[in-house]
């Protein structure tokens, strides 16, 4: 299995809209190195019969999808509702297409609640033939619920995100941990083990809904995991920076980076 990363940016991106070319905020990031270049947050993961479940539908998700190859899912598992984790889902329809049929979601209740208020449509039963807009057949999970999608089995637990709870995700020995400021012992527990971990990391300073820098080593150092991988970056996370600073086990994301997952 692997998991590919179609972005490792945070909420804005890097770069920023801005800059005093008007061509970017780039922030402490050294905008001739192509990894620092980050869309919005989200992975695939691909199982070894080729099968893939996408988390999140970014704001970036046709380019993403375009960019790194992925060409059909089979089920969409959303870490929360935040509008730079689900403002892609429009183009879900075109995945529909591929497919020809419906796609499977995995959220928590609120999260469901979310994107039924804002995707309404979505939700509505399929009217054969064709997909003028996107067809979801929602399952709700709940902290430490095993769940199923493109035949792969996913442990998801709760994690504070400051201001709300998001899902992280468990699959073999990997675990997925975007948009998190705390995790408790549950959390910790379904951990437990883990060889690979891709865990948010925004700044260097502390955040109060987002890892940091200095909790993320801490947390690294209370996991044990072999590679701790950086995501949902923000525009101080210099690539070169980070390659020359970060202790031994700890790396950051890049857009396109695959990730092979323990079996």
């Amino acid at each position: 299995m692997k998991a590919i990363v179609l972005g490792c940016g945070g909420s804005a991106g890097v770069p920023h809209i801005g800059g005093a070319d008007g061509r970017g905020d780039w922030g402490a990031c050294d905008a001739a190195e192509r990894r620092n270049r980050r869309t919005r947050s989200s992975i695939v993961v691909q199982g070894n019969d080729e099968r893939r479940f996408l988390v999140d539908t970014s704001p970036d998700m046709r380019l993403q999808m375009i960019d790194h190859g992925i060409s059909s899912i089979e089920g969409i598992l959303f870490t929360h509702s935040h509008a730079d984790h689900i403002l892609g889902l429009d183009d879900v329809r075109i995945l529909n297409r591929i497919i020809d049929r419906p796609i499977p979601v995995r959220c928590d209740a609120h999260t469901l609640g979310e994107l039924q208020r804002r995707f309404d449509y979505a939700f509505l039963p399929w009217r054969p033939p064709g997909f003028i807009r996107p067809v979801l057949e929602p399952e709700v999970v709940k902290s430490g619920d095993l769940v199923s999608l493109a035949g792969m089995d996913i442990t998801v637990f709760d994690q504070d995100h400051g201001f709300g709870t998001t899902l992280g995700f468990r699959i073999g020995r990997f675990a997925y941990c975007t948009d998190v400021v705390d995790l408790d012992d549950a959390a910790w527990e379904i951990l437990a083990g883990v060889d690979t971990w891709m865990v948010d990391c925004f700044q260097r300073d502390l955040h109060r809904t987002h890892g940091s820098l200095a909790s993320v080593r801490e947390w690294a150092a209370r996991l044990g995991a072999k590679r701790t991988i950086l995501t949902h970056m923000g525009n101080d996370m210099d690539w070169g920076w980070m390659m020359r600073n970060l202790p031994r086990g700890l790396e950051p994301a890049y857009d396109g980076m695959e990730i092979t997952i323990p079996e």
